[in-house]
């Protein structure tokens, strides 16, 4: 097996999805993670992964009669899924120096490569019992105990890749703002090289060109802020973080913002003071930095003009998210389509009707699923739209709620369809929790109607399930706040085409009939764009009813046909292969 430890890339997220019973993750940040991994596997791309280990991960969700939601922790062995590495490393916290372990996880590539995934633990006897929690629940407790993940993460992870003798590293790659504070720690690497206790312009121009930032969501709420007294609260003296002799470690970040190398707008946001934006930290100390699609490209430089923001439009694992049922059928007419992503361009070739029989696999799965969960008999005859997405306000999942009259005259005029829902709410997001009371309380209206179903505990299982089992996938974001979404790239790898708003990954995989459908027309993001639910309902209930569930009952070569699309246009393209291949030429060797 090849050394782990001569590695190049140093990937940091605050959470991973690798398997469904192993609650490393929250939703699509994780997902994407896991995937990107995986195909960093693939390719023998030399990287290693930084998170933290969740004991009582992010929580199982449990649905009352009105849709109510409640949380639980989650219950697992550690030791079934990570083996436990020697290393011990500490981090200044307060007045406290605080002990992490790692647990290893081995992502195993297509040709046997592995890239080795490290979770850092604060549950030691050595340490008190509030740090010991520090690593319980992802995206839990307040906004201090959130700061104090995030050094754990960022300076406690590149002091653990150190002690696993990973010291070959030229890139450092964000995902995300969490790991932000790893740049304090490769700055102190930097002058303790030069034999210095002071930060230099020349440091931070290193530690800038080995730094990669991926920046995730245009929802101001999506990037972490802290008062900056919390961080002087963190580490309350001089030397608290660094053997440096010149600055706290507020003013080393205020230094760093207000350096010549950092931005106008971001030496601003530094003199004003009040804060620690990890975002602006992130931005400030790296060399490449990226939004997750073309249009999330240019939404982040409105966001931060003068930032030299690129787009590396999101992937999905093409070998995790098709259904066995496609991959039998890949297998053996596409045999490299494993390897080679891009070969599933010859799903075009595919017999029609072998793709229709694994789809009604794919779709009999799913609603004996939905049967086990609800005791809910849906007809698989019967048209069915799938909704799998994190329940909060601006991905609007009842949108097409909106006229419940509408919907039962649709049923009526072109066909009956049934809708599957799933979805988490954040535990402290009452307008999520809200819009699933919303669902569940349209669900008893319409009744026979429209069956609507919505299953609890969303995970990387159901969502699997989900995007191969439902006839067509609904996408319904405010725009322009989609920065990428990958579900819909999940159930095109499965012959499932989307209808969605022209926002994120959809404004590029949208070719209209060929590949699905959109709601609404492509817009651009100003100051003064307004959303119009009504309009973009509206829009929704029209392609349903004149396009998508004729041609569904009545045309099903024309369906199968952009099954097949979707397939080889989005299936072939929008996948982690091709996304790691573009941080490699990019952002890694940049």
């Amino acid at each position: 097996m090849e050394c782990v430890k001569d590695r190049l890339v140093a990937y940091f997220s605050m959470e991973i999805a690798l398997e469904n019973s192993m609650p490393s993750y929250s939703g699509g940040l994780g997902v994407l993670a896991g995937d990107t991994i995986r195909a960093a596997a693939d390719l023998r791309l030399p990287m290693v992964a930084v998170s933290l280990l969740y004991r009582k991960g992010y929580f199982s969700q449990h649905l009352a009669e009105d849709g109510t939601q409640t949380e639980e922790p989650v219950e697992w062995r550690v030791e079934d899924f990570l083996h436990e590495e020697s290393p011990r490393v500490t981090i200044p916290l307060e007045d406290r120096r605080v002990e992490l372990r790692c647990w290893r996880y081995d992502a195993v590539g297509v040709r046997g490569y592995v890239v080795p995934i490290y979770f850092l633990d604060a549950d030691l006897p050595s340490n008190a019992l509030a740090d010991r929690a520090l690593t319980g629940t992802l995206y839990g407790g307040d906004p201090y105990y959130r700061l104090c993940q995030e050094v754990i993460l960022g300076i406690g992870g590149v002091r653990m890749l150190r002690a696993l003798g990973h010291e070959g590293l030229t890139r450092y790659h964000m995902n995300e703002g969490h790991a932000a504070l790893l740049s304090l720690e490769l700055l102190e690497t930097e002058a303790a090289k030069a034999g210095r206790t002071t930060i230099r312009a020349e440091d931070i121009e290193k530690v800038r060109c080995k730094c990669v930032f991926t920046t995730h969501t245009p929802v101001p709420a999506g990037h972490d802020r802290f008062p900056m007294e919390y961080l002087t609260r963190a580490f309350p003296s001089q030397t608290e973080l660094f053997d440096l002799k010149d600055a706290s470690a507020a003013d080393l970040v205020k230094r760093v913002l207000q350096a010549e190398q950092a931005y106008p707008d971001l030496q601003q946001a530094a003199r004003a003071g009040a804060s620690l934006n990890m975002t602006y930290l992130a931005l400030s100390l790296s060399k490449y930095v990226n939004g997750v699609a073309k249009q999330h490209g240019e939404t982040s430089r409105q966001m931060f003009p003068g930032v030299p923001i690129e787009a590396i439009t999101n992937g999905v694992h093409a070998g995790t998210w098709t259904a066995p049922a496609f991959r039998e059928i890949f297998d053996r007419y596409i045999p490299t389509w494993r390897e080679d992503n891009y070969s599933l361009r010859g799903a075009l070739g595919l017999p029609p009707e072998e793709i229709w029989t694994a789809h009604l696999i794919a779709k009999h799965e799913l609603l004996e699923l939905v049967r086990q969960k609800t005791g809910i008999k849906f007809d698989p005859g019967k048209f069915t739209i799938g909704f799998a997405r994190r329940a909060t306000g601006y991905k609007r999942a009842d949108l097409i709620l909106a006229d419940l009259d509408r919907l039962r005259q649709i049923a009526k005029n072109s066909g009956p369809f049934q809708i599957v829902y799933a979805g988490k709410a954040h535990p402290h997001d009452a307008g999520g929790k809200s819009i699933i009371k919303h669902i569940f309380q349209a669900k008893k209206a319409l009744r026979k109607a429209v069956p609507v179903v919505f299953l609890d505990d969303y995970n990387m299982d159901l969502g699997g399930k989900i995007t191969a089992g439902v006839d067509l996938w609904l996408n319904t974001p405010q725009f322009p706040l989609e920065a990428s979404g990958t579900s819909g790239m999940k159930a095109a790898l499965n012959g499932v085409p989307s209808l969605s708003i022209l926002d994120g990954w959809w404004s590029e995989g949208h070719i209209e009939g060929v590949t699905g459908w959109s709601i609404g027309e492509a817009r651009r993001a100003t100051p003064d764009l307004v959303t119009d639910n009504r309009a973009d309902a509206e829009s929704l209930y029209n392609k349903l009813d004149s396009v998508i569930i004729p041609m569904f009952y009545n045309e099903r070569y024309r369906y199968l046909s952009v099954m097949q699309h979707a397939i080889a246009i989005n299936g072939s393209f929008f996948n982690t292969q091709r996304m790691v291949q573009q941080y490699i030429t990019d952002a890694y060797m940049r």
